[in-house]
């Protein structure tokens, strides 16, 4: 087996000394991949489903069936694929990565708007910008506003500050370089400012 199934064992072992404790990621994983254990893989969906969906409610723009429609289709992925994760990164991270992906074959089946907005923003903090927006802010105000960025710009702001990724746990899950996740982030911050400034004024 693998040196990450080899440790794997181990922790199941160990937990075997511990029942009373919850078992985590790893030996929950691990007694999926050894013996498709559907108990120990409904434990990691029950851990993990708020998270996943609340990462694909924000790529959908607050489409809160969406959303559960494709975070089912993440677990379904994540069973069908589980051999393939060998422990390399967090397993949140690789169902986040499986999670965008879902997102973008449905964005590509239903012609989404995939493509840049026709003016693009520079990559610039807008620190005027950010003061004059309202104190208060809705979520569905910060859902509306995220549904006019880009999707990649979408899924850099929802895992970095969502989800509470790194920045490189975020670049690992859209598979892009460090520095192309960073241009998202800030690109991302910057349109929701202007959405959200834009916003307020309209309705002040």
């Amino acid at each position: 087996p693998s040196v990450w199934l080899a440790l794997c064992i181990g922790s199941l072992n160990a937990a075997k000394t511990a029942p009373q404790m919850p078992l985590t990621d790893t030996p929950l994983s691990a007694r999926t991949v050894l013996d498709g254990d559907r108990h120990a893989f409904s434990q990691l969906v029950r851990a993990h489903q708020s998270s996943v969906r609340g990462l694909l409610r924000s790529l959908v723009g607050g489409d809160v069936a969406l959303a559960d429609d494709l975070a089912q289709e993440t677990f379904l992925r994540a069973w069908q694929g589980l051999r393939r994760f060998q422990g390399a990164s967090q397993f949140s991270t690789w169902l986040y990565r499986i999670a965008w992906n879902a997102f973008l074959s449905d964005a590509r089946c239903k012609r989404h708007r995939l493509s840049a907005p026709e003016h693009e923003t520079p990559p610039s903090e807008d620190y005027a910008a950010s003061a004059a927006i309202d104190a208060v802010v809705t979520r569905a105000d910060v859902e509306r506003a995220m549904h006019h960025l880009r999707p990649e710009e979408r899924a850099a702001i929802a895992l970095t500050f969502g989800q509470e990724l790194t920045h490189e746990e975020a670049a690992e899950v859209l598979a892009c370089p460090l520095g192309t996740l960073k241009t998202h982030v800030l690109r991302g911050k910057t349109r929701l400012k202007e959405y959200l400034r834009h916003e307020g004024a309209r309705l002040s």
